[in-house]
């Protein structure tokens, strides 16, 4: 059981360093970490987010936006599994009842994880959740769809599926992962984080009770934090990715790379025109890892003093961080070959997962609308929306 925060990011920092050494074979073997994920559970760091009042460490989003960025920095793919785990436990917090609050923080602190079904492929965009809950008579439901790209489903106790409901109002039904009608396919075939198994949930007449289900559509109904807070941790990754990236280009430099012949030195590690890219890229770096510092303590200042003034300033926040971290992600990713030399090209090195963790993991929504809604704040004063992606 972790107690507080400063335990929370000694741990993290301590499992980054013990999962680094194995990131590059999993991914290149896609060889799924759930001895990896097992050991992270062990530690009581899935359940760090869980409020006082029920037993947990109810760290603050800073300290949560770290764990993730030190886990990242050593395996994306690994740090990518629990991101949904901790959105569900949100969504708990925020319109669970207290007897279901209960029992799943209860579940959570025992180890339990949650996972994610959320996502459909083919329909008509992102939000047109087709899956649906149908209620019976005696107050049960049947819930029947598809969900794609169902990151931490294969790995977790409770699988948490959005849904609509006969009021077409979106739910969340949180479903035991071995339930009847229930199906977890392993069909994820990403060029990036590779062992994530984000595939598929089928879901057939699956029979969920009614204290499993939470009113989801209530969460925007006023001002919140749910997405604020899911991109503060997605932010995360892609900084770490972007420190992950940096750290082995500096490795492989002042380890392997040769002088460029014309530069007069010895070693690629004096060459003052890598120096100066080196300093370049690790000013992009810098800049993302502060522009996720100031999103998490934006997300926990609007916690504290919750309005639709503080709320829109956390979002916007996270926005400007996450498009600015997957952006440098992207580039310092791409600059470990250009720094490295032609040696790092070999596909046995495996040093291009980075960019395809990156570029695959970037993809999860457009930052260019993230920049609309900064746009629209500093220049009108518009408030972002209530969807749940900023």
């Amino acid at each position: 059981m972790i107690r507080d925060d400063a335990e929370a990011l000694r741990t993290a920092a301590a499992l980054a360093e013990e999962f680094r050494p194995g990131a590059s074979g999993r991914d290149a073997r896609r060889e799924l970490p759930r001895a990896e994920l097992d050991r992270l559970t062990a530690t009581g760091l899935l359940a760090v987010t869980v409020p006082a009042a029920h037993g947990g460490a109810d760290v603050s989003a800073a300290t949560l936006a770290e764990v993730f960025r030190l886990l990242a920095s050593a395996d994306a793919s690994l740090a990518q599994i629990p991101q949904s785990h901790f959105a569900y436990v949100n969504v708990l917090r925020q319109q669970g009842s207290p007897e279901q609050q209960a029992f799943f923080f209860a579940e959570v602190l025992v180890g339990r994880r949650f996972g994610n079904a959320q996502s459909e492929a083919g329909t008509k965009h992102l939000q047109d959740i087709r899956t649906r809950l149908v209620r019976g008579e005696d107050g049960s439901y049947l819930l029947t769809g598809v969900k794609n790209y169902s990151t931490g489903a294969l790995f977790a106790d409770w699988i948490p599926v959005l849904a609509r409901a006969d009021d077409d109002l979106l739910h969340v039904a949180y479903v035991p992962a071995d339930a009847p009608g229930l199906t977890v396919t392993d069909d994820w075939d990403g060029m990036g984080q590779r062992t994530t198994a984000s595939g598929t949930v089928e879901l057939a007449d699956v029979a969920v009770p009614a204290a499993h289900v939470v009113p989801h559509h209530l969460t925007f109904t006023g001002p919140q934090l749910h997405g604020a807070l899911a991109q503060l941790l997605h932010t995360a990754i892609d900084a770490g990715i972007a420190a992950g990236a940096l750290a082995e280009a500096a490795e492989f430099v002042r380890t392997r790379s040769r002088p460029w012949f014309e530069s007069g030195y010895d070693t690629a590690a004096e060459d003052p025109l890598l120096i100066q890219r080196f300093g370049e890229l690790d000013l992009r770096r810098r800049a993302a890892d502060a522009l996720l510092a100031t999103a998490a303590r934006a997300v926990d200042a609007a916690r504290a003093d919750l309005d639709d003034d503080s709320a829109a300033e956390a979002s916007i926040a996270v926005a400007a961080a996450k498009a600015y971290a997957g952006s440098a992600a992207l580039e310092i990713a791409d600059a470990l070959f250009e720094v490295s030399g032609t040696r790092a090209a070999l596909d046995s090195l495996n040093l291009h997962r980075h960019w395809r963790d990156a570029r695959t993991h970037t993809l999860h929504d457009p930052a260019r609308w993230k920049i609309q809604h900064l746009g629209r704040y500093v220049l009108n004063g518009t408030r972002p929306p209530r969807h749940g992606l900023l």
